[in-house]
């Protein structure tokens, strides 16, 4: 383990078969966290429960696990809660969309499937979540907002991805307010392009990697683990009074 700084916290992390989501799950495991996570593909969640435990860490998962699903989602939930008794943490990494360019988008296919992979299934899991976490007497909640809900990447269509996440943005701003009575947090960590298994086809373009690269300031594309150490502060006591907040990791990207 890397500290103790959120031991006692249960923590529900989804999409823990790969990028950032297992990357996140194993950061806050290190970390002392009791974690939870979830993924539709079996066989990686199952591969990261085995590295979590090879090390010695606090990691289980349910899998297969549909997020999109308001019964999978519940039961999630109450897995959790009935293992662990209450939920401190909730960390939405799981998302899937469609980069299709505008001329060549299916409206069910590409863009409703998109907007259902990044935001619906974020609605859903608060929504599971939310009374465990005011019965706990409040928690963390981290979503996934994106570079592209401020900005366009050359070279990417990724017009539905710019939808979702900006979505998301406004929406966990809404839910910091609703939650704030309850002692519930609610932040947003906006990445720039973070080098994941989803991430290494398209990088394979040259066209494509010298734009996310010129898109940046600092010489090197992110990590899952440059994500969960943010992660990692947002959900522990240093953060108390941390909410609304949308945190820029994304190698200078938004800033230039």
């Amino acid at each position: 383990m890397l500290s103790s700084r959120l031991a006692g916290k249960v923590a529900v992390i989804t999409g823990v078969a790969a990028g950032i989501g297992r990357g996140t799950a194993l950061m806050l495991a290190r970390h002392g966290a009791t974690v939870v996570g979830c993924d539709i593909n079996a066989a990686g969640a199952a591969a990261t429960v085995a590295e979590a435990t090879a090390e010695g860490l606090d990691m289980t998962s349910l899998h297969p696990c549909d997020m999109t699903n308001p019964a999978d989602v519940t039961r999630l939930m109450d897995h959790a809660v009935n293992r662990h008794g209450g939920i401190d943490i909730l960390v939405n990494a799981a998302a899937f969309g469609a980069f299709v360019w505008l001329q060549d988008m299916d409206y069910e296919t590409h863009w409703r499937r998109t907007l259902t992979g990044e935001v619906d299934l974020v609605f859903l899991a608060c929504k599971a979540a939310w009374p465990h976490l005011i019965k706990r007497g409040g928690g963390a909640v981290v979503n996934f907002a994106s570079a592209n809900a401020y900005r366009a990447l050359r070279n990417s269509p990724a017009l539905a991805h710019c939808a979702g996440k900006g979505a998301v943005l406004a929406m966990s701003r809404q839910l910091a307010m609703e939650g704030a009575p309850h002692g519930i947090r609610v932040n947003t960590i906006s990445p720039a392009l973070v080098v994941t298994e989803a991430t290494r086809e398209p990088l394979e373009n040259p066209d494509f990697r010298k734009a996310v690269q010129e898109a940046i300031m600092l010489p090197r594309l992110g990590t899952p683990e440059d994500i969960g150490w943010a992660v990692t502060f947002l959900v522990s006591d240093e953060s108390t009074w941390v909410t609304g907040a949308d945190f820029a990791i994304d190698g200078g990207a938004t800033a230039w």
